[in-house]
């Protein structure tokens, strides 16, 4: 029995990895309740796990969720809805996903409708990268605020309000029309950047399984609207990081910096279509801000494989970058750019603006970057707390104990 529930909660767990925005999608495109159909999907990977360790994991599992979630939205809607009208809805909603759960591999694929709807400018729109986050990938009001530098509580509210605006106002699940697509594509590239960084931030299948959904939906994209410099951007952005995965850690699981990385290990291919993507998109006009970064990495990759001394062109990058978007993360990356060619105290100076920041308290990167530069510096003790700091805000345990190294180190140096 054990061997039979651990085989349940596994099968479940890779199908709500690699299934959930598309079964979410395909039950919210009728009745465009977001919420309902999360709770309905939610009731179905629950009944799946009291069922599947006694019957056995089905030979479907997508189909097997489909069904019951249907069985819960269609209840659900009946106990709102008497109406005839709304009978004859509910119907031929049911019979569209009875015929989906009978053949999954025809399952339409409605991702892409549902993210071009969550970023109706109806949506707030500083929630429409968030919501595309949840609903199509999955990830909870927590990991979201996370990546947004907003409370949870706060996310988890405006989440909530965000679902209901697209039931109350009717908007339609479909990809737009070609006029309408750049006004959301913002929200969408945003919310797959977003997905995949945090993918990249974390090891295992569950990482993997993300940041190929995140590189997937941004191809999807790239083909969507082929002439659309920024849709490139991000996929080269991505490629570019995805080529260094496996040199990332050691064979003993020890996190590697870019710098210390076998380049041999690095991805050529995907480097190559990275950089025809850049190219590519550069040539359609003004850069935009995933053009910049991919340009960085470009830059950054290029000195590592070479040799070429990069560090100024990657810091007129990032002046680029922060004028841009004005964003707190790229001014500590052009932290670190600075360091590297003025050195650790200019980049402490130009660091001091962002220590009033309160959404730095709790981003581990701020911390990190901090006890380096101090440690350049010579500024044992404060590096020393820093680097605490660091190591407490850190999830991935392979960092946790490159920091520790790090600050073990101070201790040899004084």
């Amino acid at each position: 029995m054990v061997d039979a529930v651990e085989q349940a909660h596994k099968a479940a767990e890779r199908v709500a990895r690699e299934s959930y925005g598309r079964l979410l999608a395909f039950l919210v495109v009728r009745t465009r309740d977001v919420a309902g159909a999360e709770d309905a999907l939610a009731d179905a990977f629950a009944a799946a796990l009291r069922t599947w360790p006694v019957r056995g994991v089905p030979d479907n599992p997508d189909a097997w969720l489909l069904t019951a979630a249907r069985h819960r939205q269609t209840d659900a809607a009946r106990r709102r809805q008497t109406q005839a009208v709304s009978e004859e809805h509910l119907r031929i909603m049911a019979e569209e996903i009875e015929h989906a759960s009978n053949t999954p591999e025809e399952i339409p694929d409605r991702r892409l409708a549902l993210m071009f709807a969550c970023a109706h400018p109806a949506i707030e729109a500083g929630m429409r990268a968030p919501l595309i986050l949840q609903t199509i990938l999955g990830l909870t009001a927590d990991d979201i605020a996370a990546a947004f530098l907003i409370p949870s509580a706060t996310m988890g509210q405006r989440l909530v309000r965000a679902k209901t605006r697209i039931r109350q106002t009717g908007i339609p699940l479909r990809v737009p029309d070609q006029d309408d697509l750049p006004a959301r594509l913002d929200a969408v590239l945003e919310a797959i950047y977003a997905a995949y960084s945090k993918a990249w931030g974390e090891i295992g299948d569950g990482s993997s399984a993300l940041a190929g959904e995140a590189i997937w939906l941004a191809r999807l994209v790239v083909s969507l609207l082929p002439e659309e410099p920024e849709a490139k951007g991000v996929l080269a952005l991505m490629l570019y990081t995805e080529a260094r995965r496996a040199a990332r850690r050691d064979s003993a699981g020890t996190y590697v910096p870019l710098d210390e990385q076998d380049v041999g290990l690095w991805d050529n291919s995907q480097l190559q279509t990275a950089e025809a993507l850049l190219h590519d998109a550069n040539a359609y006009g003004p850069s935009g801000r995933y053009q910049l970064e991919a340009a960085i990495q470009s830059a950054h990759m290029a000195r590592c494989a070479s040799g070429r001394d990069t560090r100024r062109a990657i810091l007129a990058l990032y002046d680029h970058l922060l004028a841009l978007t004005g964003s707190p993360v790229a001014a500590l990356n052009r932290a670190v750019a600075l360091g590297s060619v003025e050195g650790p105290v200019a980049a402490l100076d130009r660091m001091g603006a962002l220590a009033s920041d309160k959404r730095m308290l709790g981003y581990q990167p701020y911390w990190a970057v901090r006890g380096h530069l101090l440690a350049e510096a010579g500024r044992h003790t404060e590096a020393h707390e820093a680097l605490t700091v660091a190591i407490g805000l850190s999830t991935d345990e392979a960092v946790k104990r490159y920091l520790e190294g790090k600050r073990e180190a101070l201790g040899a140096l004084e």
